[in-house]
């Protein structure tokens, strides 16, 4: 198989930790090239993501690296198999690489955790919602891309749904909660459908009260998404030039910090049902 021309983020985070665990054990390119029966041009490339790594390689390399977690290396195992297609791979071309690494990261994932300032939880907006936030995008978006995003928006919903969801844990502002995205029948409808999702098993929706103060990271938009062992833990921040991902173990313990302290300023589930249905209840 070839050099990838763009790499999957999935990819490269295999690549980052295959580079991550052969340097933390101190083995050299030299001394990897010859493990592998490659030449450092393809160690380079599979280390950025853009060339495949054998399971028999990775194990290989793993031994070699004195790395004895057998856990975390049958996870990057599972992250090495040539990827089977999935649901977001049919926009490939037609939506922005970032988009599908999202609904990738998400698809992946046991347990998503997010925190939101002034927006509702992308996984949890309705039709109409999405597409008031949507139609706010700078430069505006065509019409045919606006339609293809909401779709998407819509299908990334899924990861919550259906026999093996995803657990979610959504912590959103009481700010979020109250803006009129879409105008007030719109934002009731939202709220309404908060309320439905909350009642899931698997998703947790807290809510921060104004009156709760400050917290860590204000108006930060993030999503920290569990892998299958805690080394493949992955931290997602928005920015208005698209998702930047983060998975440096100081930067994780941040956002673990991070999320830990406001879910210890929100209201439980029912007092945040509560206010939502009060919210609900002004419009």
């Amino acid at each position: 198989m070839g050099a990838r021309t763009s790499p999957t983020e999935r990819q490269r985070r295999l690549g980052a930790e295959l580079k991550r665990m052969r340097t933390a054990a101190g083995v050299s390119t030299e001394t990897a090239i010859g493990l592998l029966r490659v030449d450092r041009s393809r160690l380079s490339q599979i280390e950025q993501g853009y060339r495949a790594i054998s399971a028999e390689r990775l194990r290989t390399l793993a031994c070699n690296c004195d790395c004895a977690d057998e856990a975390y290396i049958e996870a990057l195992v599972a992250m090495a198999e040539p990827s089977r297609r999935a649901w977001w791979d049919r926009y490939r071309g037609s939506l922005p690489a970032q988009l599908l690494d999202i609904a990738e990261l998400e698809g992946h994932s046991p347990h998503l955790r997010t925190a939101l300032a002034v927006h509702i939880p992308g996984l949890l907006q309705t039709f109409d919602h999405a597409l008031a936030v949507f139609g706010v995008a700078v430069p505006q978006l065509p019409e045919q891309e606006l339609a293809l995003r909401l779709e998407f928006r819509l299908q990334r919903q899924r990861v919550l749904d259906g026999a093996t969801p995803a657990r979610y844990t959504g912590i959103v502002h009481e700010a979020a909660l109250r803006m009129q995205f879409g105008g007030p029948q719109v934002a009731k409808a939202q709220l309404g459908h908060l309320l439905r999702k909350s009642e899931q098993d698997n998703i947790t929706l807290l809510a921060i009260p104004f009156s709760a103060g400050a917290f860590p990271g204000s108006g930060q938009t993030l999503t920290y998404a569990e892998g299958p062992v805690p080394q493949l833990d992955t931290v997602q921040v928005d920015s208005t030039h698209g998702p930047e991902y983060v998975h440096a173990e100081a930067q994780l313990a941040k956002y673990r910090a991070h999320l830990d302290w406001m879910e210890q300023i929100t209201l439980s589930p029912q007092g945040t049902r509560d206010l939502i249905h009060s919210i609900a209840q002004e419009l």
